[in-house]
């Protein structure tokens, strides 16, 4: 009782099975480091069963039966996948809390942490820029004018402004870092007058004019990504002995890209977007087919049955006999938490792993704090999402 009392009766800690294997079992303080040890590696390689006997023995011997003790060895086994010493606790619980503070004081910046540490964790920075927005921070695109290689912090000069997020250079995908840093310093010596100038003083090579004109980067100066585009192929082929006193060539009068060509584009380059979540964009006719969106799913009650869809965005089956594997799905008010149980995973593995967009029917359950469907079949809708770049973090 002692040894478990301060978790209540549960065993947490690794120095929680030590000291029950010195108190139950008669074992010495070497032996009880030598099956701490053991348990941490038995997954991989073995190495429980020479303390199996000696535990249960010890066990029998201060009168504890036969079976109790090899509940106690199984015990010993399984903690093994999960279980780890209180001083680790006590970090990872530090750094949760101050990980919180951050976000719920500062998320402007908290949000710009994340994105400047990528890659990491379960989160993509699509999720990180859309979480942030949800609360209420403003972000701002990625910008040759405005932006750094880093995302970073801006705030206006009106009196009691939040700080905003400028998205990075760093942001692009197919920019290189020594692109980023020779525009920067071009700038900082002068600001540019259009892409002309920013090819020119900046020396930026092909490669490095189109992915910023893909990623939009040049909306300052050019208009919207399709001019930019022009413009860009426009500058390649001008000489630049010329430069001072080039024609003035006609542009044509491009059209700009719909709402949904943009968001695809900006998802191709920067892997997220600042204007409408696709969702939003596809939800018109996900209503048609009775899909309810994240909110409506927090707002059903416990038992209901519902049907529901979204991007997915990470996939988990902890290690366990159970063969559960949860997944998070999101659309463009939050995200749908959903548990697979092992028979529902086998029966629609495909579209459980290889889905994009994936739809679920299933059954709402609820604790204090979480809503989720518990999955009773899975369907992949990911051609609705047609080109859209979109990757979800699977873990084990």
């Amino acid at each position: 009782k002692a040894v478990l009392e301060r978790t209540l009766g549960v065993t947490i800690f690794q120095e929680q099975v030590m000291q029950i294997a010195i108190v139950a079992a008669g074992f010495t303080p070497g032996d009880a480091d030598r099956l701490r040890r053991a348990m941490a590696a038995w997954k991989r390689k073995g190495g429980l069963e020479p303390f199996k006997e000696k535990l249960i023995d010890g066990m029998l011997a201060r009168g504890y039966t036969e079976t109790y003790a090899a509940q106690i060895f199984e015990m010993v086994k399984g903690f093994g996948e999960y279980g780890f010493p209180e001083s680790h606790a006590a970090s990872f619980a530090l750094l949760v809390y101050v990980s919180a503070w951050l976000k719920c004081h500062h998320p402007a910046g908290f949000a710009a942490g994340l994105l400047n540490s990528q890659p990491l964790g379960f989160y993509a920075p699509a999720q990180i820029v859309y979480d942030a927005k949800r609360h209420g921070v403003v972000v701002h695109a990625v910008d040759v004018v405005h932006s750094d290689w880093l995302s970073r912090l801006v705030v206006d000069k009106l009196p009691g402004q939040k700080p905003a997020i400028r998205l990075g250079l760093k942001s692009i995908k197919g920019l290189s870092e020594k692109g980023a840093q020779q525009l920067i310093a071009a700038r900082d010596a002068t600001m540019f007058i259009d892409i002309d100038d920013i090819r020119q003083r900046a020396t930026l090579d092909t490669k490095d004019m189109h992915a910023l004109a893909e990623a939009d980067a040049f909306c300052s100066l050019a208009g919207h990504r399709r001019d930019a585009l022009w413009e860009t192929l426009g500058s390649e082929l001008r000489p630049r002995l010329l430069t001072s006193a080039r024609q003035v060539e006609q542009q044509p009068q491009l059209l700009p890209p719909t709402e949904g060509e943009e968001v695809l584009a900006d998802y191709q380059r920067v892997g997220l977007t600042l204007r409408s979540h696709p969702l939003k964009l596809l939800r018109p006719a996900l209503k048609k087919m009775r899909l309810k969106s994240s909110d409506e799913i927090i707002a059903a009650r416990p038992g209901q049955l519902v049907r529901t869809t979204g991007i997915v965005i990470n996939r988990q089956r902890p290690d366990t006999d159970s063969g559960v594997t949860f997944a998070t799905l999101e659309d463009e008010y939050g995200f749908i938490n959903v548990t697979v149980w092992k028979t529902i995973a086998e029966r629609y593995r495909v579209p459980l792993t290889q889905s994009r967009l994936m739809t679920v029917y299933g059954v709402i359950e609820r604790d204090e704090t979480t809503v989720y469907v518990v999955a009773g079949r899975l369907v992949d809708h990911s051609a609705m999402l047609g080109a859209l770049a979109t990757a979800s973090r699977d873990f084990r």
